[in-house]
């Protein structure tokens, strides 16, 4: 991108300066002459020098190390403090060393900032006039390995500096070893001086955001009791925002500086549960009362002063992967509902706990880089404005232009400058480090705002998840710019509605110019596929809950925080909290279930089979349809029908038992699916299938039938036995009453009724008695009672 090498609108050298400059140079003429009748180097002499540098290498033979630079931005009258420390790497001692100060030319570009920044240790650079004098450190020996401190103090005046702009500022150390016996710079370290004494009369306006994100904390799980006390996967978040942690450092730097507060509500949810009773579960799976509620308070209401007056911008819940969406989720079907239910979750967050209404009209893809379906899903949840950034919707000007540009359909895109954004990116624990990084930083927007003499909006968005140290050096950088005379602070609204440049790029890149190392980081499709899977079963679940919001905030939360752009590089993390959140519902769904069944024996042609519903969560169920259907129909019926349905209802902790009136057509084995189902006709849970053994006529009835029979016949032959005995008396009577009638009464005496008579009383007697006999007409005794205990395996059903 090329940049202009002069610029528009710089102040003019103050005259007291031309003066001391003009002086300098008179008084130099004579020494300038003598050199030039000097005889010049040979080319052996300086070979063997030029050689004598390569073999110790471009960073020299000894470490400088910038610490710190006070003030950053120096004035009229300030006084530069450049303290740090030189270490010998080399393996033989360094004597008549000398730590100085060395002013190079100004840097016309940013980019040039850029080369110098590369190139920083390298001591055949140029490095600029010695300040020299009283400004010099010596050391008599620099001993191999032992870090020597070092502190110059110059006034701004002595370093002799020009128009506005941006120095290169090097401190260099110079001496002699046993090998080169001559004075030489044998290490160096440069850094910027951004110098703007007087106020700018066009000043950038720059607008610097301020995120709060974090990690996932929270599972999906919560307690059964009435608070549903919520369950963490880690105490990690507690180290954050406890005193020195990350998130606190955040808080504390930021309160004192104009930004703009970028925040995920999941951040804030999960700090809000901790203030109150909560558990964590560690590493070995146990699970243990949280113990920070008092640090979680604390760092809430510090967060809440410090957004008094300040411009919030709220994230979609879980700050969720934007372009992973775009690029892996869309094909999934319900991927972008979960993105439309994130944004709408930041209005029960946000406001409630930091008491302050959020901007939700931004949206932020990772590292600023779009592409045209990344823009399509950051604006399906009804942001508007989109924060890019520079280096992914790039600009073919001499100069950079305002951040906000419409590209169309109404959406604003917001390009963050990538130079000042990645400023603070890598590892800032060394104070040298830091030190580079704010310099840097400074030199580049001063650079940016003397390149027109015109206003300009500038965006900076760092990374997600500073550091502690990252954190401290952005303050330390934004502290000095804020108290600079070349910027303002903006806040990101303000940005977005500024004039466009009409030169700037607005057509975003195509997804062929995406970063291939970003697509890498992304979540898979087998994750939204996952995502989807859990939401179904939610959704099939919690239609038959008499409290469903016990169960749709929490999982939805955490599908919120599936999609979270911080599982970026930890897949393996990733997956694992996927799978925790759809087992702990699996094992929800399965609270409410049907009790297996063994084989069930039925008597008769028809009988009641009960069948069972267990629900094991704290709430009661309802809205379900039992099914209980006969694979064989044509032998057994269940109502009349081949299956029959009724509704189910159990309270929580309970079991219920549901009874279907059954009809047997034919003796054998029928098999019987019993199966839930929701009011729509989904299938809940898994069914239980048994078999029903058919028997008309059970063995116990055939031996009472057998046995009633067995009686019948017993008695015929008894009663065909009396009436013959019966007959035989009654003909042995009769002869002896007729021998006996023909001696006592002659031939034709007529006999008395009496005897007649008293023979049919006697059979009718006999008839009448313990021992009559019955008729096969009469009704067989009564059976016992049929025993309900099962047979074998199988289970007997009541008739």
């Amino acid at each position: 991108m090329a940049e202009a090498a002069d610029f528009q609108g710089t102040s003019a050298s103050p005259a007291r300066r031309w003066l001391r400059r003009t002086g300098a140079l008179l008084a130099g003429a004579p020494l300038l002459a003598g050199l030039l009748q000097l005889p010049a180097a040979t080319p052996a002499d300086a070979a063997g020098q030029e050689s004598a540098q390569a073999a110790s290498g471009t960073s020299g033979s000894v470490s400088v190390a910038v610490d710190s630079l006070s003030p950053s931005v120096p004035t009229e009258g300030d006084t530069v403090t450049v303290t740090g420390t030189v270490t010998n790497n080399a393996k033989q001692p360094v004597t008549d060393a000398h730590v100085d100060l060395r002013v190079g030319p100004s840097l016309d570009t940013r980019s040039a900032i850029d080369s110098l920044a590369k190139k920083s240790d390298d001591i055949q650079g140029p490095a600029g006039e010695a300040v020299g004098g009283k400004y010099t450190k010596k050391f008599p020996k620099l001993t191999p390995g032992v870090a020597e401190p070092f502190n110059i103090s110059v006034p701004a005046d002595e370093l002799d500096l020009g128009q506005d702009g941006v120095y290169q500022l090097a401190v260099a150390l110079s001496g002699e070893t046993a090998a080169q016996p001559w004075d030489q710079v044998l290490g160096v370290q440069r850094t910027f001086l951004p110098w703007q004494p007087e106020e700018a009369g066009a000043k950038t306006k720059t607008t610097f955001l301020w995120p709060l994100v974090s990690d996932v904390h929270m599972t999906a799980e919560t307690g059964s009791n009435e608070q549903q006390t919520p369950v963490f996967s880690n105490d990690d978040l507690a180290e954050e925002i406890s005193p020195g942690g990350r998130l606190d450092q955040m808080v504390s730097l930021g309160k004192g500086l104009d930004i703009t507060w970028v925040i995920d509500p999941d951040l804030l949810a999960s700090v809000d549960a901790m203030t109150r009773s909560y558990q964590v579960r560690d590493e070995d799976g146990a699970i243990t009362p949280g113990r920070n509620q008092a640090v979680a308070k604390q760092w809430l209401s510090e967060l809440q002063q410090a957004v008094v007056g300040k411009e919030v911008v709220a994230l979609p819940f879980g700050d969720p992967d934007l372009a992973s969406l775009a690029h892996n989720g869309t094909a999934v079907t319900g991927s972008l509902s979960h993105l439309k239910e994130a944004t709408d979750a930041v209005d029960n967050t946000v406001e409630p706990i930091l008491h302050v209404k959020p901007s939700k009209d931004f949206a932020w893809p990772v590292d600023g880089a779009v592409d045209p379906s990344i823009m399509k899903v950051a604006t399906s949840a009804g942001a508007d404005k989109v924060i890019a950034r520079s280096d992914s919707l790039q600009d073919d000007l001499s100069y950079t232009p305002s951040a906000a540009r419409p590209i169309g359909g109404g959406t604003t895109a917001v390009v963050a400058d990538s130079r000042m954004s990645t400023a603070f990116q890598g590892n800032l624990t060394k104070a040298s480090a830091s030190t580079l990084a704010v310099q840097r930083f400074l030199a580049q927007s001063l650079t940016l705002g003397l390149q027109t003499g015109k206003q300009r909006s500038v965006v900076v968005a760092p990374q997600r998840m500073p550091s502690v140290n990252q954190a401290q050096a952005m303050a330390e950088a934004l502290g000095a710019l804020q108290g600079g005379n070349w910027s303002e602070s903006q806040d990101l609204t303000a940005a977005a509605k500024a004039k466009p440049d009409p030169s700037a790029n607005r057509k975003v890149p195509p997804a062929s110019a995406y970063p291939s190392s970003l697509r890498r980081q992304e979540l898979p499709r087998a994750a939204f596929e996952q995502i989807a899977r859990t939401h179904d079963k939610l959704g099939n679940f919690k239609v038959i809950l008499t409290d469903e919001s016990r169960v749709v905030t929490p999982f939805g939360r955490a599908m919120n925080r599936e999609m979270s752009t911080s599982w970026r590089g930890r897949g393996v993390a990733a997956v694992g909290y996927r799978d925790n959140v759809e087992s702990y519902l699996d094992g929800l769904i399965d609270g409410v279930k049907l009790i297996e069944k063994s084989e069930t024996k039925l008597s008769g042609r028809s009988a009641m089979i009960p069948v069972t519903v267990q629900n094991n969560l704290v709430q009661g169920v309802e809205h379900l349809e039992l099914r209980l259907t006969s694979k064989n129909p044509t032998r057994l019926k269940i109502s009349g029908a081949a299956y029959e349905e009724q509704p189910v209802t159990v309270n929580g902790g309970h079991s219920q038992s549901v009874k279907f009136t059954t009809s047997a057509n034919a003796n054998g084995r029928a098999e019987v699916v019993a199966q839930l189902y929701t009011e729509d006709g989904q299938k809940y849970g898994e069914p239980v299938t048994f078999d029903v053994k058919v028997t008309e006529v059970t063995p116990t009835v055939m031996l009472v039938i057998g046995g009633g029979v067995l009686l019948l016949v017993l008695a015929g032959f008894r009663m065909y036995t009396q009436r013959k005995r019966a007959a035989a008396r009654e003909a042995a009577e009769d002869a002896a009453a007729e021998a006996e009638d023909d001696v006592d009464h002659p031939a034709g005496t007529p006999q008395t009724p009496d005897a007649s008579g008293d023979r049919l009383k006697e059979e009718s007697e006999a008839g009448s008695g313990a021992d009559a006999p019955q008729q096969p007409s009469d009704p067989a005794p009564d059976t016992a009672a049929e025993s309900a205990d099962p047979s074998g395996t199988g289970e007997r059903v009541d008739r």
